[in-house]
């Protein structure tokens, strides 16, 4: 089973609700500790309640205390106090591994998490994943300067692993093109690429969740890091493909 430590979203795309969707489809029991409220629908982000982090922890506790988590996976945070939370929640040494998807900023421009939390995230949650994976504008914000270019995303996913010691999965998608390149660099500078082609036409709300919380559960089945990538990619790519029609739009399949 695996663990999700994220916010709600109220369109049902993303956050806690894909990740559910996402563990389900690739048969790993899901259990959850929420730190936000959102109001939001795939055209934006009204509002957001943030839980108390003490309450936060204690959902991760009551998880670790009756179940045995095999993998988990953070998404929106939010504040310090939150990260602050969770990382003391899930331990100095997590008993398993931990994919942190530095939910930062929502495609709509949203701030999803406090400008003031983004050094808790590089000094006391990073650190410890067992992967991270940012997307370009993420990951502008972790180095100080955008990639612009294929090239650019190498390094920058090189560069990000080196300076966290942990492997990290860049995503290519913000980038044009017909092929998508995700970029997975280890801490000893190993790169692998992953490369998609581009499906045009769907709502990609909720694509990060989704990949991160399907890469978690192939953690939490036993798969080593590049084969959890690879299953995880392919359960993203299979749901653009095959899309759900709703409210006028076509959204990831679960």
């Amino acid at each position: 089973m695996a663990l999700t430590v994220a916010g709600s979203d109220s369109g049902g795309g993303a956050g806690i609700q894909a990740d559910l969707l996402s563990f389900a489809a690739n048969g790993v029991f899901g259990t959850t500790a929420l730190t936000c409220l959102t109001a939001q629908n795939p055209e934006g982000v009204s509002g957001i309640v943030a839980l108390e982090p003490d309450f936060v922890a204690e959902q991760i506790r009551q998880v670790r205390r009756f179940f045995a988590p095999a993998a988990a996976k953070t998404g929106m945070l939010f504040n310090a106090g939150i990260i602050e939370a969770v990382a003391d929640a899930l331990g100095g040494e997590p008993a398993f591994p931990v994919v942190v998807d530095p939910v930062m900023v929502a495609t709509s421009g949203a701030v999803l998490l406090d400008p003031a939390a983004i050094d808790a995230l590089k000094a006391i949650l990073l650190p410890r994943a067992a992967v991270v994976t940012p997307n370009l504008d993420e990951a502008a914000i972790l180095l100080g300067e955008a990639p612009s270019c294929l090239q650019m995303v190498h390094g920058a996913a090189v560069e990000l692993a080196g300076r966290y010691g942990v492997p990290f999965l860049l995503k290519g998608g913000h980038l044009d093109g017909a092929v998508v390149e995700d970029v997975l660099a280890q801490p000893d500078g190993t790169v692998r690429i992953f490369t998609a082609e581009r499906v045009h036409g769907v709502d990609t709300h909720g694509s990060g969740c989704t990949l991160a919380a399907a890469l978690a559960a192939g953690l939490a089945c036993g798969l080593d890091l590049e084969k959890a990538v690879e299953r995880a990619q392919a359960y993203l790519l299979a749901g653009l493909r095959n899309p759900l029609a709703v409210g006028g739009r076509r959204y990831i399949r679960h």
